[in-house]
Parts: structure tokens; C-alpha cells; sequence
């Protein structure tokens, strides 16, 4: 009976030893459950972050105010003008212009890449939203070799899918009114541009008008002239803001090609008047007077020629005041005692002149006297 009993005893004793195992392990696994759990929320949260900055990465690149705007920026960079008109908000009609107190007559002769100068070093300053919604984006950048910085007002223009798009609440255009004194011709970053051709006056243009272009902006546009009768230094001009008015004004000098045709049209036609044998030749700027009866026809000769220098006159040019010398040669008799006396004679004398530029390029030249 002892021994039965120390068997039940024995057996009695067995399940506490199961028991204590089951709680540890039973700790174990929650505390690896729990750790389980942080793991994967902290891997959530890294996840959820890094989809954050993706995303938020991804609508700055591709999707912001400022991806829009430094699109039009690389697109002008790119020479691709007409690519950057198709951008919501560049292009202008006729009553933007006129509410921006522009003229609406202006010209789109420059938004071509041929007329366009280098953009680079293109960087972005700020991105701010204004208090009306508009989104303020000030970037920097290097044009022609000149620094500059421009804002542009970006505005929501709806959405594709769950992405935004944008437009230009004011466009960029800026219009250019250039006044060129002393030539219907010149040339805009070498594109050449007639004003008979951008004026909405046509053939009839006023050649001291100024007319209006529109132009890119950002954008550095170097202006000449450079034609057989004037040229002109170069008037670089920088559009920097969006619908502002530049205004530009200079005046074309003649070149010595054309003052060259001018003295050689003066020359000729003084030589003209000396082979008239009349004491005052008809339509030229000197003769001689005499009280006598003269025996022989004079001879006149040029010793003397004017040295041209041409001046602005209006849309053309004038001969400046210069003075030249004739010489008569003629015999004269006396009328109270009939005595001859030879008169060899220089005669000064002043001349001027107008020069017209004729709608051919061609030069109308008119030589008169001046007192």
C-alpha cells in the first residue's frame, strides 16, 4: 500500500511541471508578438514617410507651381519658342494687352527661337501663395550673360487625375516699343525686322513711330542697325517682367559708305553747274553779278569742294551747312569806257541739302544754296 501510495503521490506532483512551462512560453510569445507589432508599425510609419517624401518629391518635380514655371523657363533655354506659347497663360489677346495698358497692335515678329538669346543658370528663389490663391515663384537666372530675376504668378487650372496643372495668371509676355530714328530696317538678336512689316500701318508706316513687340520674359534682346545707308551700335534690352512695357529709343547713324555716295553726288552736281557759261548758273548754289557788259562767255571750275557731313532731318537726313569754292574766269568790258579787263575770280559758297530714304532703300539727293 506504500508503494501505491507513493506512486499517486508521485503522479500528483507531475502536472506543475507543465504548468510553468506553458506560462513562460506563454510570455515569451507575447513579448515577440509585441515586438513584432513595433517592428511592422515602425516599418509602417518609415513606409508611409517615405511614400510622403516620394510623393511629395514627385508634385515638386513634376506637379508644382514651380515645375510649371521652370517648364516655360527650359523651353525658352531650349529655343523651343513656339512650344513655350502653347503653355496655359503665355499667349495674349488683344484685350489682356489693353487691360495692361499695352497696345494692342503689338507685333509677335519675336516669339520665335530665332530671336531668342541664351537662358541659363536657372535656379529657383521662393514659392510663396499669395492671399488671393496665386502662387508667386521667383526664380534667377543668367540671360545673354546678364543676371536677372523675374516673378510669375501661377494659378490652379484644374487637375489630370489626382494631379494638379497650372497656368499663368498674368502672362510673361512683355511688349517692347521701339523707336529707330533713321532707318525703316534693323535687327532684333540678328533677326532682321522691317517696320513697314510689324506696323499695322503697313507701307504707311511713320518712320519716327514707334512700333510694338512682343517679347519673352524673361529675355535679353541686343537691337541694331545695319544697312548700306546706317547702322547703329547695339541697344541691348531686358525683358524682365511679365506685361511690362520696355521702352527703347535711338538713332541710326550714316554710314561712310553712304556719306561717301553723297559727297561723290555732290561733287557731280557742282561739276554739273560749272559747265554752265552763264554768270549764274541755273539751279546751283553760287554765280557771280557784274554792272558790265562781259565779252565772252565765263568759264567756272570747282577749286574747292564741299566736305559732306550728314545730320538727322525727321525720318531722313540733311546735308550740314559746308562751304565750297567756284573760280569764274570771264573778260568784261566797261561800260563807260569800253576797257577790257580779264576777272579771274574765286567765289565761296555755302550749301546744304536733303536726302530722302525712298521705300526701295534708295536715296533721292537735292543739293541747295544756303545763305
Amino acid at each position: 500500500m506504500e508503494r501505491i501510495g507513493e506512486e499517486e503521490g508521485a503522479d500528483a506532483a507531475v502536472p506543475d511541471t507543465p504548468t510553468r512551462t506553458s506560462t513562460v512560453a506563454e510570455r515569451r510569445r507575447r513579448r515577440k508578438l509585441a515586438f513584432d507589432l513595433t517592428a511592422l508599425a515602425l516599418v509602417g510609419v518609415l513606409l508611409a514617410g517615405a511614400l510622403y517624401a516620394g510623393g511629395n518629391a514627385l508634385y515638386r518635380q513634376f506637379y508644382s507651381p514651380t515645375a510649371f514655371v521652370l517648364e516655360y523657363l527650359q523651353l525658352l533655354a531650349d529655343g523651343r519658342a513656339s512650344d513655350a506659347l502653347l503653355l496655359p497663360g503665355v499667349s495674349v489677346d488683344s484685350d489682356e494687352l489693353t487691360g495692361a495698358d499695352l497696345p494692342d497692335t503689338a507685333s509677335a515678329a519675336l516669339l520665335r527661337g530665332e530671336a531668342l538669346a541664351p537662358l541659363s543658370d536657372i535656379e529657383v528663389v521662393s514659392e510663396k501663395v499669395r492671399d488671393d490663391g496665386d502662387t508667386a515663384v521667383t526664380v534667377s537666372y543668367r540671360v545673354g550673360g546678364h543676371a536677372g530675376t523675374t516673378t510669375f504668378d501661377v494659378e490652379r487650372d484644374g487637375s489630370i487625375g489626382v494631379a494638379p496643372t497650372w497656368r499663368f495668371a498674368e502672362s510673361p509676355l512683355a511688349v517692347i516699343e521701339l523707336a529707330v530714328r533713321g532707318s525703316m530696317q534693323f535687327l532684333v538678336n540678328g533677326f532682321a525686322v522691317d517696320k513697314r512689316q510689324i506696323s499695322p500701318d503697313g507701307p504707311e508706316a511713320d518712320p519716327l513711330e514707334p512700333v510694338s513687340m512682343l517679347a519673352f520674359s524673361p529675355g535679353l534682346y541686343s537691337i541694331t542697325v545695319d544697312t548700306a545707308t546706317t547702322a547703329s551700335a547695339g541697344v541691348a534690352v531686358l525683358t524682365d517682367a511679365p506685361l511690362a512695357a520696355v521702352p527703347v529709343s535711338f538713332q541710326a547713324e550714316p554710314t561712310a559708305a553712304f556719306i561717301d555716295v553723297v559727297q561723290t553726288k555732290v561733287e557731280t552736281f557742282l561739276a554739273d553747274c560749272a559747265t554752265q557759261k552763264v554768270l549764274q548758273p541755273t539751279g546751283c548754289p553760287f554765280g557771280y553779278y557784274v554792272r558790265n557788259r562781259i565779252v565772252e562767255a565765263p568759264t567756272w571750275s570747282i577749286t574747292e569742294q564741299p566736305t559732306v557731313a550728314l545730320e538727322p532731318d525727321g525720318a531722313d537726313w540733311a546735308i550740314t551747312r559746308t562751304q565750297a569754292v567756284a573760280k569764274i574766269d570771264v573778260q568784261i568790258q566797261s561800260l563807260f569806257d569800253g576797257t577790257l579787263f580779264d576777272v579771274k575770280e574765286e567765289v565761296p559758297f555755302f550749301i546744304t541739302g536733303k536726302i530722302t530714304i525712298l521705300p526701295d532703300g534708295t536715296a533721292s539727293i537735292a543739293v541747295s544754296a544756303s545763305n
